[in-house]
């Protein structure tokens, strides 16, 4: 970047995650000035929220946005209604932790603020290789909503293309964690977990745990989250 040049801005759905917490580290260190967006839609708990807030304030992110979401849009989920938690595997199929359309609307929105904004790359912290079969996490998903994005909005349609980047979309858990091992991430500050106590312990036994769990041990890491 040439002195003088302002950063290019970038878009980051930032859940608390690890996976999130990675892809805002990457976005960071690509050199994009970063805005983070969060949601409140009616999940089981906030706790992962804090974790995106603190998260967001330790990078010194441009801008952090939390969006209020009404709660009947994304009923029928384990994450959002009053159905337990599958532990110990999820079976075939798409389980029911699968929100509905939730990556859809989050991206539309994220759209509309980096339009806003003046950005034109949106991060996105998917995955399809270690996860748990959601559609809205697969490549397919990934490219159909770039084509959309560049055909919905003035931006797109004026050649000033947006892009959709999933820098962990093929990488597997171990080699999230790698990377963000070497980006810096404190994992410690970061919930995975479904289905977290009140005080925010893990319960270790969800899909999301597991293969948390099994991506430490695969780097020969002990994962430093606290499970009950």
């Amino acid at each position: 970047m040439l002195a003088g040049q302002s950063r290019a801005k970038a878009v980051v759905l930032l859940s608390g995650g690890m996976d999130s917490a990675v892809c805002l580290h990457s976005a960071q260190a690509q050199g994009f000035a970063v805005y983070a967006l969060s949601f409140r839609y009616g999940q089981r708990h906030g706790l992962e929220l804090r974790s995106a807030e603190a998260m967001a304030r330790a990078l010194a992110v441009e801008g952090h946005l939390f969006f209020d979401l009404s709660v009947e849009a994304f009923g029928g989920s384990a994450l959002t209604d009053a159905i337990p938690v599958p532990k110990g595997g999820t079976g075939d199929g798409i389980p029911v932790t699968y929100v509905p359309a939730r990556n859809t609307v989050f991206l539309s929105l994220a759209l509309a603020w980096a339009e806003t904004l003046g950005a034109h790359d949106l991060f996105i912290g998917v995955n399809a290789v270690d996860f748990s079969g959601y559609p809205d996490c697969r490549p397919a998903f990934i490219a159909a909503f770039e084509r959309l994005a560049n055909v919905a909005t003035r931006e797109g349609v004026e050649q000033r293309p947006y892009r959709i980047h999933a820098p962990l979309l093929h990488l597997s858990k171990a080699e999230i964690i790698r990377q963000g091992v070497a980006l810096g991430v404190d994992f410690s500050h970061t919930l995975s977990c479904y289905d977290p106590d009140g005080q925010g312990r893990a319960c270790g036994a969800c899909d999301a745990c597991r293969l948390r769990l099994a991506g430490f041990a695969a780097e020969g890491l002990a994962d430093p989250a606290v499970y009950r």
